[in-house]
């Protein structure tokens, strides 16, 4: 059996992803693939399973890319848009498989039945209409995926209190702009981490480049990569020179095995 874990960078863009829109910024015109960014999401890979990370507007996209034959379940790090809003590209997987799994905290469920009200809809369902089997987790209730433990860490987006995961020595956060002491204890000197790092200039509700090199030196991880990444951070492959050896920019398509 392999204990390895593989992680695919599904998206690790911020929420307008790169290109933004009609933007004629540099960045946005680059000719780089690794400066087009779709929103952030991850596929956790681990012997048959296959687990993502987030489901952004981009999902359908980025899963045509990077093709599974099944999607065991979603896990949700917090509810904003560009975080859940390819919950109903489930679809394919939902008329092969059944219900599909997915994992967040109270809140969060509470967001998605507001938003995707016909996916959790009792009784008579549209045929169309993909279903979820709601699995609810809490701060430090560590949980079960198919022999696969997964433990929540907190974090804070601005005030809004968000989840990241630790599974194996991989830990993955994002959104992060605070984080107590205790949570930062948990996570300490694992291999691989991936947080945030928005831009250059300080940001309200995300860290940048700074903070994330501070906090990325405090958690002290073997390598870490950035994600959630805006067109104001630069070229990619600038600003991955001038990083510290074990720091680096994640890229769209990137894999990883821990």
């Amino acid at each position: 059996m392999d204990e390895r874990l593989t992680i695919t960078f599904l998206g690790t863009g911020t929420s307008q992803g790169i290109p933004i829109i009609g933007s004629q910024h540099p960045v946005c015109l680059s000719d780089d693939p690794k400066d087009k960014r779709l929103r952030v999401s991850v596929l956790v890979s681990y012997n048959s399973f296959n687990y993502v990370i987030d489901c952004g507007p981009d999902f359908r996209q980025q899963l045509l890319t990077n093709p599974i034959e099944k999607l065991d379940g979603i896990l949700f790090t917090h509810e904003h848009a560009d975080h859940t809003a390819g919950l109903d590209d489930i679809r394919p997987f939902f008329f092969r498989q059944g219900d599909i799994p997915i994992y967040a905290d109270k809140r969060v469920i509470k967001s998605l039945k507001k938003r995707f009200y016909y996916i959790f809809a009792d009784g008579d369902r549209y045929p169309g209409a993909p279903a979820v089997k709601v699995n609810k987790i809490n701060k430090d209730e560590p949980f079960d995926l198919n022999g696969l433990m997964v433990e929540p860490i907190e974090a804070f987006h601005n005030r809004l209190p968000i989840f990241g995961f630790k599974i194996k020595d991989f830990v993955y956060l994002t959104d992060v702009k605070r984080m107590e002491d205790a949570q930062i204890e948990k996570i300490k000197n694992v291999k691989v981490l991936v947080v945030n790092a928005l831009r250059k200039e300080p940001h309200h509700s995300h860290f940048n480049l700074e903070e994330a090199l501070d906090f990325a030196k405090t958690v002290d991880a073997d390598t870490t990569y950035f994600t959630h990444i805006s067109h104001l951070l630069g070229f990619h492959e600038a600003v991955e020179a001038k990083l510290p050896p074990n720091v680096h920019l994640a890229h769209d398509n990137l894999k990883i095995n821990v």
